[in-house]
């Protein structure tokens, strides 16, 4: 049966027909959907679940590899950090059943701190790494990848870009493979990673990469394409589908389908019938480095750009000296940044923060956004769970600092890495006040449950972390619970907590307002009668609030009665869906 799929469907999809039992991942753009469509399988056969992080996840797999059992995790790439401490031990033990790491890269970083390659993690950790370009190859590379992780004795990583995992394609959706369990390997010296085990393994590691690299040579993955051209190109991915479609049969192409191991011969024979040869690829110039040192003479990044995402114009550009035309609008539109949502709750919270002057150590999240106007309220993001860690430092460089600085963290981020950060608030005496962002979701990634909402990936209720005794567990004395909509009640608690001397914990706790469970009170409407145009209303960067004629007007359609804008004006000209 054929279908029409996004690139991260199809690995789902790869997965169950691959016989896999045991997923386990951490949510992250752009890879999300791959655990979120494979929990639409059969839950007893193919078992999913949201980890509190990726170095969690990718322990389970592992533990379910050992066991007998095909297993998965997901991951951005960003979240390969977190699991790279399992992975690179991993290879060293290889596998009992196959395992598959889907890492999914962001160049261009639609949504990521960073553009981090992830084909360094696999020439590093030295395993496998596939390179799907469409999203029939997704389902066809995770199927083939249980199959070398086993052949091999190695994890494998599959490597996805934003336009890969989020474009569709054609998949041809067959029969689950029927996998019994692989017999349980009471193997110490295999599984058992103390130093002299682990030095016999490293010698297996150096003997396995030589059979793949082998293997690469002449693998099915990596496709030749040759048309009546003097220029040949060496690509990958999503490349591949660019340089296809800006130089058409002008170019000839070595596609590689494995990305690590590269091979040497084939390429070498691949650019001697050419002219010139050009290595397209996004981000760094790992495939241009690997043929240079092998003596391949290419073009690469002295005529692409290390930055951001490539398209088709700028190909035809460098290889052809075509310019591309494009349509322009003789007309300037209004730019959209992105922005929190009308009833957020992190907005009250961020400007209570913004009344208090504060310096705000940020965390990933939603709530990033406080960064732009009118807030202005982040002023470090690092990374997930660094902003607890961060105001510890910062505090203890200058003790006078804890004055006025907080760090700011969502619920699932504390879960994922903020409790240990909080730990070591307690355990070296930080005079540090956290605030943690509890909106009963995983906001950013598109609403995953995590411990602290106790709700599993297929919706089923379980253990709910009780995230203020957990603090108070930990050796937090102060907790204070605060609803972020109330800006009084917040400027109170917070502008209290700022003069204790000591470590300090609030909850801001408010649902997100696109929650299905939460209810949305009717829209608040202006009273142009009363609206005197003083604009105290825009103060809190909502957009459903808007100027016309110097009034202000609230968007019917946007508005879910929050109420925030109500409290900042002192006219009483916003009106609840009940007083107009």
């Amino acid at each position: 049966m054929k279908e029409l799929a996004i690139g991260n469907k199809a690995v789902a999809t790869g997965l169950w027909l691959g016989g896999c039992r045991v997923v386990s991942s951490y949510p992250g753009t752009p890879s999300t959907e791959i655990t979120e469509f494979a929990s639409q399988f059969d839950m007893k056969r193919m078992y999913c679940e949201w980890a509190p992080n990726e170095k969690v996840a990718m322990e389970a797999a592992i533990g379910a590899s050992i066991a007998g059992a095909r297993s998965f995790c997901g991951m951005k790439h960003v979240g390969l950090n977190v699991a790279a401490d399992p992975l690179f031990t991993f290879s060293y033990t290889g596998v009992n059943a196959g395992m598959v790491i889907g890492v999914a890269d962001d160049p261009g970083m639609h949504s990521s701190q960073n553009e981090q390659d992830s084909r360094h993690y696999a020439k590093a950790a030295k395993i496998m790494m596939l390179e799907p370009a469409d999203s029939a190859e997704c389902l066809e590379y995770t199927k083939k990848a249980f199959e070398l992780s086993e052949e091999f004795d190695t994890p494998v990583i599959l490597r996805l870009t934003t336009r890969i995992a989020h474009s569709s394609s054609v998949i041809q959706v067959g029969q689950r493979e029927h996998r019994p369990f692989a017999t349980p390997e009471n193997n110490a010296e295999k599984f058992v990673m103390t130093p002299a085990n682990a030095r016999k393994r490293h010698t297996v590691v150096e003997e396995r990469t030589r059979k793949i690299t082998a293997w690469a040579e002449d693998t099915p993955f990596n496709k030749i394409e040759l048309n009546d051209s003097n220029i040949g190109v060496i690509t990958s991915g999503i490349c591949y589908q660019y340089a296809k479609e800006a130089l058409g049969e002008k170019a000839s192409y070595f596609k590689l389908g494995c990305v690590n191991p590269l091979p040497v011969e084939s390429l070498k024979e691949f650019a001697s019938k050419f002219e010139k040869v050009y290595v397209i690829e996004e981000l760094d110039p790992i495939i241009e480095e690997h043929c240079k040192v092998n003596g391949i003479d290419v073009i690469g990044k002295e005529a692409f750009s290390m930055e951001g995402e490539y398209f088709q114009s700028l190909i035809a550009k460098v290889v052809l000296n075509e310019e591309t035309q494009i349509k322009k609008i003789d007309k300037d539109l209004p730019s959209r940044p992105p922005a929190l949502c009308p009833g957020c709750p992190h907005r009250g919270l961020f400007f209570t923060l913004k009344r208090l002057n504060l310096f705000v150590s940020g965390d990933i999240g939603c709530y990033t956004l406080a960064a732009a106007p009118p807030l202005s309220m982040m002023h470090t993001t690092i990374c997930m769970g660094a902003s607890i860690s961060a105001l510890h430092g910062r505090n203890k460089a200058y003790a006078e600092n804890a004055k006025n600085s907080v760090a700011v963290i969502g619920d699932s981020t504390f879960a994922h890495s903020g409790i240990t950060g909080l730990i070591n608030v307690v355990y070296n005496q930080s005079n540090s006040k956290v605030i943690i962002l509890d909106n009963s979701t995983t906001g950013m990634t598109g609403h995953q449950p995590n411990p602290l909402t106790g709700q599993k990936i297929d919706g089923e209720m379980s253990t709910s972390i009780n995230v203020a005794m957990l603090c108070k567990a930990i050796g937090i004395e102060h907790v204070k619970v605060v609803d972020p909509n109330d800006f009084q009640q917040s400027y109170s608690v917070i502008k209290e907590e700022m003069e204790y001397d000591g470590p300090s914990v609030i909850i801001a706790r408010s649902p997100c307002v696109l929650l299905k469970t939460v209810k949305k009170n009717p829209p608040f409407t202006i009273d142009r009668q009363k609206c005197t145009g003083c604009r105290a209303c825009m103060r809190i960067g909502c957009p459903a609030i808007s100027f016309k004629d110097n009034k202000a007007e609230i968007d019917a359609t946007q508005c879910v009665g929050c109420g925030q804008c109500s409290q900042l004006c002192k006219f009483g000209a916003i009106l609840t869906g009940e007083e107009k």
